[in-house]
């Protein structure tokens, strides 16, 4: 069966949604799912649907698979909104009361009246219903008037869920209030309804350079609109999804609170009984003590976050610190404004060493803050190499030239601390001359503008004729290939994947989110956990063993067509093992995983929290 990548990857968030409902997920945990299930479908909504969302403007009649998908997608919200309302009553009997605003009491009503004054409605805008053309994408807003709809008013930027004071444990939600105190923020009391809208937000990313981008991202305001979210009985619903050339499947009715990421503020409440236990990331000693001593004997692997991601902070710390380091690079893509390597790339350039970045400025949705890097990393004479125009550049890539030797790490997630206390990511370090000068060949290419020519990597259309031999070379009896990824949808990897199944090799797949090909002969799982699944490895057992590999990338065209990524062979063999280890782990795992069946269904493989949990199993 095939499934389109915008159906497959938004049934990956329903089974976020199903892991919000499980009875052994904490509390908490569940409005975490909750969150991140709010969370995704914007970015659906915002981006993944762009697709299927032009043709529908584009050809004369709505294509039948984009009113099917949203009507799916339109069932799996009021789910969402309906677990709510479940959950609200689970968190009052743990202690954590959402109030409404006719439960306080006359004196709470008259802080909360005065909060309002002095911090919400000077920071709340205030728009003629004609304006409904300028909603924000994102933003949450108000409507306002009796038979006809007079106001919009934009909340601020505030917390959603305000602490009840002397009431431990105790919140009232900020919408609630305001409907309340309609006086403070309308020349007259009107009664007040909840909207928000969502827009697509599309750069053509690719063409876009450093002095382009600003204003690029200043157009990317006035996006298409895309979803609009209304209240339960909103009363202008067709005349305001008219005015913004919305479809009626396009129009989401579920009842208050709109935007639910606003729970992430009650997940992250200091309530360890409500929430999953700790875990006590390990750390290498003789690594952590000295990288470069223990890679001159033997190669390192660590798989985050049971391996502490602050060991990837002090490789790159200790090579700031050493003299005898001439030379550090770097591919960055997603690295977030809060970020100690990159404070540690910045400390060494002060130190006079020789600081080069290939800073991805067309990341979606981080576009601003690597902007504000670049700005840094130019203040402190960090080269800052020019992207290829017709490429992003994806890959994991970091180098270190030293008198003593040349280190490189190589990963399958970004060079991001907070990504790498939440993510399942692979760093792979090494001194070995073969892989470590390919490294040094991808930034020398870089730098100067070229397409890296690899012997041991590979990136770009090179990346998939790699892997396609690899695939031919397990299609027989006896052979097997075991893939993780969080996205398979290149046509020609799932025809050789399909053909090496048919020839009777073992086609083994853990797929995260985006599968679109599901044939009968294919073992697939899904993994959903407590850390988010992002790690890509391939093992390919041959006639001469197994092999391994790793990637930035996951199988998608875009990847070998469009992105520089990097495709990596597991030297080490004791590192095989181990990542095999790992591998068959995730394909037993009865935790977190979801069968996924040739006919485009999942179905929940858990034994609960006691079970083969192969996100607590380490390298």
């Amino acid at each position: 069966m095939k499934l389109s990548r915008e159906r497959s990857w938004f049934r990956f968030n329903y089974r976020v949604l199903l892991t919000a409902r499980r009875e052994d997920v904490p509390l908490l945990e569940k409005l975490r799912f909750l969150a991140i299930f709010a969370a995704n479908t914007d970015e659906f909504f915002s981006a993944r649907i762009y697709r299927l969302f032009r043709a529908s403007r584009e050809r004369p009649r709505v294509p039948r698979d984009y009113r099917a998908l949203l009507g799916e997608v339109q069932g799996y919200a009021r789910e969402a909104a309906d677990l709510f309302v479940e959950l609200r009553s689970r968190l009052s009997a743990a202690g954590v009361r959402l109030l409404e605003p006719h439960e306080l009491t006359p004196t709470e009503t008259r802080y909360f009246g005065a909060y309002l004054a002095e911090e919400v409605a000077p920071k709340t805008d205030l728009l003629d219903a004609a304006q409904v053309q300028d909603l924000s994408s994102g933003a949450l807003y108000m409507a306002a008037g009796h038979r006809r709809l007079r106001y919009l008013l934009r909340q601020p930027a505030v917390r959603r869920f305000l602490s009840v004071p002397g009431r431990p444990g105790a919140f009232v939600r900020l919408g609630a209030l305001m409907r309340a105190r309609s006086d403070l923020f309308l020349p007259d009391p009107m009664p007040m309804y909840e909207l928000r809208l969502t827009r697509i937000a599309q750069l053509e990313a690719a063409r876009l350079d450093w002095e382009e981008l600003p204003l690029a991202l200043e157009g990317r305001l006035d996006g298409a609109p895309s979803r609009l979210e209304l209240e339960s009985g909103f009363p202008w619903r067709t005349a305001i999804a008219r005015s913004l050339g919305l479809l009626d499947l396009e129009v989401f009715e579920t009842p208050p609170p709109l935007d639910l990421r606003a729970l992430f503020e009650l997940a992250d409440l200091d309530l360890p009984e409500l929430r999953f236990p700790p875990v006590r990331p390990r750390r290498r000693r003789g690594f952590t003590h000295d990288p470069f001593a223990r890679l001159r004997e033997r190669d390192v692997a660590l798989y985050h976050p049971l391996d502490a991601y602050d060991q990837v902070v002090g490789f790159v710390r200790a090579a700031a610190r050493d003299p005898g380091v001439r030379r550090m690079r770097a591919t960055l893509y997603r690295v977030g404004r809060e970020n100690p390597i990159l404070d540690a790339l910045l400390e060494a350039a002060d130190r006079g060493k020789e600081v080069e970045v290939l800073l991805e400025g067309r990341a979606r949705f981080d576009e601003l803050v690597n902007l504000y890097w670049r700005l840094r990393f130019e203040g402190h004479g960090v080269r800052v190499l020019d992207y290829p125009p017709g490429a992003k550049v994806h890959a994991k890539l970091f180098l270190v030239e030293a008198e003593h030797g040349r280190y490189a790490h190589l990963g399958t997630g970004n060079y991001n601390p907070a990504n790498g206390r939440l993510y399942t990511d692979l760093s792979y370090f090494t001194a070995r001359p073969r892989l470590v000068a390919d490294v040094a060949a991808y930034f020398d290419a870089l730098a100067s503008g070229r397409t890296p020519r690899l012997q041991v990597l590979a990136c770009g259309p090179g990346a998939r004729r790699r892997l396609l031999e690899r695939i031919a070379a397990v299609a027989r009896d006896r052979g097997e290939v075991i893939v993780k990824v969080n996205h398979l949808t290149d046509a020609r990897l799932l025809r050789a994947l399909a053909s090496a199944a048919d020839r009777g090799a073992r086609v083994r797949l853990v797929v995260r989110s985006t599968l679109t090909v599901l044939h009968p002969r294919f073992e697939a799982v899904s993994l959903v956990g407590r850390f988010l699944e992002h790690a890509r490895l391939a093992a390919f057992k041959t006639a001469a063993g197994w092999e391994v590999w790793a990637s930035s990338a996951d199988w998608m065209e875009r990847n070998f067509d469009r992105r520089l990524e990097a495709f990596f062979p597991i030297a080490d063999p004791e590192v095989r093992k181990r990542l095999l280890r790992l591998l068959r782990a995730q394909l037993t795992d009865d935790v977190n995983a979801f069968e996924l069946a040739h006919d485009g269904t999942h179905r929940p493989r858990w034994r609960g929290w006691r079970g083969r949990d192969s996100q607590m199993h380490r390298l």
